[in-house]
């Protein structure tokens, strides 16, 4: 019988088929989901972020749904609204696309900052509130949002708070020459996309979740996640450093990572290995910092901590 761990690499086996070369944003966009958190995607368009979340979706049995933002995209568009039905002389909701498993929130930061607004409680609180009344949203939930870079014309950048909310970001990032020959030489393939059979269903999913929140964290592993934030918080590099919900993500993705590779406690590198992509986007940095590659910062700055035997 094929294990849990088996059909998670099945998954990447066959997304990497639609996405030459890249196995890498696809294992973290994995453990992004299974640590119950969301994902920034920064990237220009036309590199795989739509194929990307399609295909999470259909491997894992999910229901999809996408959002396009734009700049005259409002909050209710997004989650919804109540409508008067006249038969039954009273107002009946109408779910909008966060009502999905997957949800893929495309350009994220072409909407204004009220209508992104009206994603934070849909992240935080896997629920939506209207007019009074709350409705909870579907288990598991999880967005995939993307993010032209900053400088592009008629973008609003993303408030602290919301940037905060992303369990991680990453950049899928150019194909090789190799894998971009492949794609030229066989076209698109996203339709083949919509008739993945699952490798897993929802319940699995699920059960997969709980059983990552029972992998085992050390206290000196606890400590060095505490040295890290520390670090973030005093050091010289940032004007204001980790939240509390970013060592929470510390965690949480070292617990999925270790799970990952079949272990059922966390070593230090599990979190070394994900900070590039959990820390950078969470943190200020100092005005003369601004400008340098913030992974490259994070990577000196894990260095100057002593790891854990």
């Amino acid at each position: 019988m094929i294990t849990k761990n088996e059909k998670i690499n099945k998954i990447i086996s066959i997304l990497s088929e639609y996405l030459h070369g890249k196995e890498l944003p696809l294992r973290l966009s994995l453990i992004t989901f299974f640590s119950k958190g969301h994902l920034l995607v920064e990237d220009l368009p036309g590199l795989g972020k739509t194929t990307l979340a399609i295909g999470i979706a259909k491997t894992l049995g999910l229901q999809f749904g996408r959002i396009q933002c734009t700049s005259d995209l409002l909050p209710t568009d997004i989650t919804g609204l109540s409508v008067y039905n006249k038969n039954l002389e009273k107002f009946e909701f109408h779910p909008g696309p966060i009502f999905n498993n997957i949800v893929l929130v495309d350009e994220i930061n072409r909407a204004t900052p009220k209508t992104q607004s009206a994603l934070l409680e849909a992240m935080a609180e896997k629920q939506v509130t209207l007019e009074g009344e709350t409705y909870k949203l579907p288990r598991p939930f999880f967005v995939i949002a993307t993010q032209n870079p900053v400088e592009q014309f008629g973008t609003f950048p993303l408030p602290e708070s919301q940037m905060d909310r992303f369990m991680m970001k990453i950049s899928i990032g150019y194909p090789s020459r190799e894998a971009e020959k492949e794609i030229l030489k066989g076209g698109s393939r996203r339709e083949e996309l919509y008739s993945i059979q699952p490798v897993m269903n929802p319940d699995e999913v699920i059960e997969i979740q709980n059983e990552i929140n029972e992998v085992y964290v050390s206290d000196k592993v606890i400590d060095y996640i505490l040295d890290i934030a520390e670090e973030t918080r005093k050091g010289r590099f940032f004007s204001a450093g980790l939240s509390i919900r970013g060592s929470l993500a510390l965690v949480k993705t070292a617990k999925t990572n270790a799970y990952f590779k079949g272990r059922d406690f966390v070593i230090p590198e599990d979190i070394k290995e994900l900070a590039v992509y959990t820390i950078p986007h969470r943190v200020l940095f100092k005005e003369e910092y601004e400008n340098m590659n913030r992974e490259e910062i994070i990577r000196s700055v894990l260095e100057g901590i002593k790891t854990p035997a």
